[in-house]
């Protein structure tokens, strides 16, 4: 991945030196309840963030050099028949987010999401771009209806939340001929 900018956001490979920046605001209770994973403790959130996997999918979110938020980007290969397969190399994009916040409200998160749609689209070439979020964060589903993703599952009760609860989950998804038809 490589550094982007907009007109007031820089979105950055992130580093071993963001794991404390990070956890500011991803330890936070409201933030955390929508995470996949919310470690409980610093070196356990550390060990994480700093795996290869983890750290190599992640872009640092800035604001005037404070950071106020990270994205996952996952670029996959799609599911295709087996004498194809090659032509279904790294044509999907998975999208995640994370806001501080205190910096909710202004736009940040949308400028953020659009700017890498943007770069998954235009500079690497995937045909495909999705993302998924419990039907209960409103916030995150309304972020991708904002950016122009369209909903394409509304999943019943499939997704055991840490709460012990069994919870609803929406899959939104924009193909590169649908960004371009928008633009």
């Amino acid at each position: 991945m490589k550094t982007l900018h907009t007109e007031r956001l820089t979105l950055r490979p992130a580093t071993a030196d963001d794991v404390e920046a990070t956890w500011r605001f991803r330890r936070l209770e409201s933030v955390s309840e929508w995470l996949t994973s919310a470690p409980a403790t610093l070196d356990a959130y550390r060990a994480q963030f700093l795996d290869p996997e983890w750290l190599g999918k992640t872009l640092i979110i800035e604001h005037d050099g404070e950071v106020i938020g990270d994205l996952m980007l996952a670029v996959n290969d799609a599911w295709a028949q087996t004498e194809i397969r090659d032509q279904a190399v790294r044509v999907h994009a998975e999208l995640g987010w994370v806001l501080d916040p205190d910096h909710t409200g202004s736009g940040y998160a949308t400028e953020a999401v659009r700017e890498v749609i943007r770069y998954c689209f235009e500079e690497l070439g995937v045909r495909r771009v999705n993302a998924e979020c419990f039907t209960a964060n409103e916030s995150s589903w309304r972020l991708m209806e904002r950016v122009g993703m369209r909903r394409e599952t509304h999943s019943v009760r499939d997704g055991l939340h840490r709460s012990g609860e069994w919870m609803d989950g929406y899959v939104y998804a924009l193909l590169a001929d649908e960004w371009t038809a928008a633009s």
